[in-house]
């Protein structure tokens, strides 16, 4: 079960919205108050911070080159659901973490992955399409903006669903030196946030 982390409303309400040109004004207030209620509860866990600091510092030499190869292999990887690169994410205890926080979620939450410093998937519920994020808006959006930023992207229809959904993505901020560290991308069901 995830506790309420104390001060997490505080913490979350000082979010900044960084708002798409594609994102509905309803859809960004329901996703702040998203984060309040939900996402506050679980994203300060100690565990986050700890695996993004930890991949962070053994992912300090990569280079473009090295992050493109592990991307291309995840790819290659991600089209039978398995292989050596997805296996050691997927079956990490903080994709287990985030696979029992969208549980909970009771079906809103369509996914959720966390990213390290450079837009490198550190742990997630549900097999990405791809390994590194950093070429996209989630991650330039909140690692790359102020502590806690949030960045609410386009709604768009979910093939395999047939639901509207969204992306919320916010930094992920080291509570000892107040930058960030990384970032959260939640999937979210458009229609079942605007009912929160």
């Amino acid at each position: 079960m995830v506790k309420p982390i104390s001060n997490s409303l505080i913490a979350f309400a000082a979010l900044a919205i960084s708002q798409s040109a594609y994102a509905d004004p309803k859809i960004i207030a329901a996703a702040e108050l998203f984060a309040e209620r939900t996402v506050s509860t679980w994203l300060t866990d100690p565990m986050i911070v700890t695996a993004i600091k930890v991949q962070n510092a053994q992912n300090a030499g990569l280079s473009q080159a090295d992050i493109d190869a592990l991307d291309k292999q995840w790819r290659a990887e991600s089209k039978d659901s398995q292989g050596p690169l997805i296996s050691k994410l997927i079956q990490n205890s903080l994709s287990e973490f985030l696979r029992g926080v969208k549980d909970e979620g009771e079906g809103l939450m369509t996914e959720i992955f966390i990213m390290d410093d450079k837009g490198l998937n550190v742990g997630q519920s549900d097999i990405t399409s791809d390994f590194w994020q950093g070429d996209e808006a989630k991650w330039q959006k909140t690692f790359s903006a102020a502590p806690k930023s949030m960045f609410v992207d386009e709604v768009e229809m979910d093939e395999s669903t047939q639901r509207f959904q969204t992306q919320v993505s916010i930094a992920i901020t080291d509570p000892d030196t107040g930058k960030n560290i990384g970032a959260v991308t939640i999937g979210v069901d458009a229609e079942n946030l605007l009912m929160q």
